[in-house]
């Protein structure tokens, strides 16, 4: 999803990864390059795995193995783990709304500051293309569920409690909601501000109506 200094620290304090995992890594960001790289010059609808697999030098079966349907491509990235350690490691007495600001506004520029492009290809294609916006919904789940582990370690409540699981899935929700709107409005907007005016809403609720 402005990258954090504190996950690029974390990232670095860690051991680095195997030659295995450095492979599948390689990989599975030649698939994507190769994705994006096609769908600029043909569209969505007219490439395929057989177009990706070439392009990336690899076979068909090893595309699927990486990514169960070309909706995942356009929507799996590698930093939702640096996020999750991201805010985790905020300040034990940092309230949780601002431990949460924190890290979602950090988050969204990851790909914005290092291709802003491919950020603004995958906005467009959630909200021109019925089948990447459906898998960005069925995706929600799986990402609101590692939400709501952070959430209940910082906070001591429940993860599979009601009230975590509705504010877990109000904030991936919103956030979805937040690329819809600014690639539906040619991306004038600036995401950041975007991002701080849906977790206002979550926060505060809506503002007061005009009357």
């Amino acid at each position: 999803m402005t990258v954090m200094t504190s996950a690029r620290t974390s990232a670095a304090d860690r051991p680095r990864p195997g030659l295995r995992e450095r492979k599948k890594i390689k990989t599975r960001q030649a698939i994507r390059s190769a994705t994006y790289a096609l769908i600029r010059e043909q569209g969505y609808e007219a490439t395929t795995i057989e177009q990706i697999a070439e392009r990336a030098e690899v076979s068909p079966s090893t595309v699927f193995r990486y990514f169960p349907t070309k909706e995942d491509i356009v929507l799996t990235d590698e930093y939702d783990p640096l996020l999750l350690e991201e805010l985790r490691r905020r300040p034990a007495d940092e309230p949780w709304t601002e431990s949460v600001r924190h890290v979602v506004r950090k988050a969204a520029g990851i790909g914005a500051e290092e291709d802003p492009e491919v950020t603004r290809l995958r906005a467009r294609l959630s909200a021109e293309v019925p089948a990447v916006r459906s898998r960005m919904i069925e995706s929600m789940s799986v990402t609101g569920r590692l939400l709501r582990q952070a959430i209940g370690e910082r906070t001591g409540l429940d993860p599979d409690g009601l009230e975590v699981r509705v504010f877990a899935m109000s904030l991936v929700g919103g956030l979805m909601e937040v690329y819809l709107y600014w690639a539906e409005h040619g991306y004038e907007e600036d995401l950041q501000e975007l991002i701080d005016r849906a977790l206002d809403v979550i926060e505060h609720g809506l503002p007061a109506g005009k009357h």
